[in-house]
């Protein structure tokens, strides 16, 4: 009983330090992400590229690693994308001033994040039973919450007080520390589908079929972007017909046909990041190019969100233990949709307490949403599929993720063309953030709709 017990305690540790620094890098990312595109001299769309570069690559390799953690081990998979996650975070901090360079690495960045993402949550998942799940995964996303708080605000002191090559250099550290301790305290190893061939025919089609996506939306309204979206999305329908007729797929299709439960979280969640994950990218330019205030300044305007997020995130967990954590889901994505309406209303002389205000709302629906829902679809996964359906669902937000910046690489595209996101063209950048806050509005309004609809 005390080494189970024990077993736990260390999963949950090791789960919920990883949970936390992928998220953190992704926040404190955003809030230097002015001072970057200066030193490299970027424009509106490559600035753009830093971000979705990494989150692309997450998306791309999220499900074969979780289908392969499966086959070959999760704990075995967790601890090599800990290695790799900070050795490119390290190069990151290191890297000359070449655009490209930097955008390459954080797509090898984005590869070691895969395999955390695709493992962490799964292995609490294994050792944990399902009347405890909620809990553990509450206190889960609680720890991505505080990522998301503590990364603009120490990205900022740092950034402020050494240079933007800090915050990688810092969580470099960090990552040594947890992989270390993942290799000398977690022991044990789950692959519940051991002996199984992995597709790596069908991994390649994803992979492709991702790219060639993401690369036509940052070419909109162009006649090749159109053109590479609908080359994208053939390939996934050849990817989905492919999966469907051999034995052993990256990605099972028939893990939506047995739940219905699991494909309306999966659509919940893709819906729900699509709409909002380009908030705090916006929201960081937005308070430091046109407010014109420091990164410090603006890392802690920014913390109202996922302190919120941090705070009310277990309380849900919790929650959907004992009631029904679709329904509490569905709140939280209306809550998420009015929080997004206020931001259309954000002009240049907005109040910082408005912007304080709108982003705690959204925090707060957002923390209602996000663990509900994940304790919703991973209850409702066979424990054979574990590693695949934790990856689906992470594959979904980061494809929401993905998409929501791809929003704004058009809008910006569109509107601002080759100019960079500087004071003197805040007009622009106003009217560009304008446009895509309707349109991640829109977006989370239809998807409480699709929710109600489905029950």
């Amino acid at each position: 009983m005390n080494t189970e017990h024990s077993l736990k305690r260390t999963a949950l540790i090791a789960s919920a330090m990883s949970a936390f620094l992928p998220p953190f890098m992704i926040s404190s990312t955003n809030i230097v992400l002015p001072s970057i595109a200066n030193d490299f001299n970027m424009n509106a769309v490559q600035v753009s590229w830093v971000v979705t570069s990494y989150i692309l690559s997450s998306a791309v390799f999220l499900v074969p690693f979780g289908r392969l953690s499966d086959i070959v081990g999760r704990r075995k998979i967790f601890t090599y994308g800990l290695s790799v996650f900070t050795l490119f975070t390290l190069l990151i901090g290191l890297t000359p001033a070449n655009s490209t360079l930097l955008i390459t690495l954080r797509f090898l960045q984005g590869f070691g994040s895969a395999m955390i993402f695709s493992t962490g949550m799964t292995i609490i998942v294994s050792v944990y039973p399902p009347d405890q799940r909620g809990r553990v995964l509450g206190i889960n996303v609680a720890c991505v919450y505080l990522g998301l708080a503590v990364g603009p605000f120490i990205g900022g002191v740092l950034t402020e007080h050494f240079t933007w090559r800090s915050v990688f250099l810092s969580t470099a550290f960090i990552g040594v520390f947890l992989a270390a301790f993942t290799s000398l305290k977690l022991k044990g190893e789950w692959a519940d589908a051991k002996g199984e061939k992995f597709d790596f025919l069908g991994s390649l089609i994803y992979g492709i079929s991702l790219v060639t996506l993401m690369m036509g939306f940052t070419r909109i309204p162009q006649v090749t972007g159109f053109t590479l979206v609908a080359a994208g999305i053939a390939m996934f329908i050849i990817f989905a017909v492919y999966e469907l007729r051999i034995e052993h797929p990256v990605l099972n299709f028939n893990i939506f046909r047995s739940s219905r439960i699991y494909t309306l979280a999966t659509t919940s969640a893709l819906i729900n990041y699509s709409a909002t994950f380009g908030v705090g990218f916006l929201v960081s330019l937005y308070l430091q190019t046109v407010k014109g205030l420091s990164p410090l300044q603006a890392g802690t305007v920014m913390l109202a969100q996922p302190v919120i997020q941090t705070i009310f995130s277990p309380v849900a967990g919790k929650l959907a233990d004992s009631k029904d954590p679709q329904a509490i889901a569905s709140a939280g994505m209306g809550i998420t949709a009015l929080g997004l309406a206020m931001l259309t209303f954000v002009q240049a002389d907005t109040g910082l307490i408005y912007i304080i205000v709108t982003l705690s709302v959204l925090g707060f629906g957002f923390a209602f949403f996000s663990s509900p829902n994940t304790t919703a679809a991973m209850n409702s996964a066979e424990k054979k599929y574990y590693g695949v359906a934790s990856s689906i669902l992470g594959t979904m937000r980061l494809l929401g993720q993905m998409f929501s910046m791809g929003i704004s690489m058009i809008v910006f595209t569109v509107i601002m063309k080759d100019a960079k996101i500087i004071p003197e063209n805040s007009g622009l950048f106003m009217q560009s953030a304008k446009i895509i806050f309707i349109v991640f509005a829109v977006l989370c309004f239809g998807g409480i709709f699709l929710k109600t609809r489905k029950k």
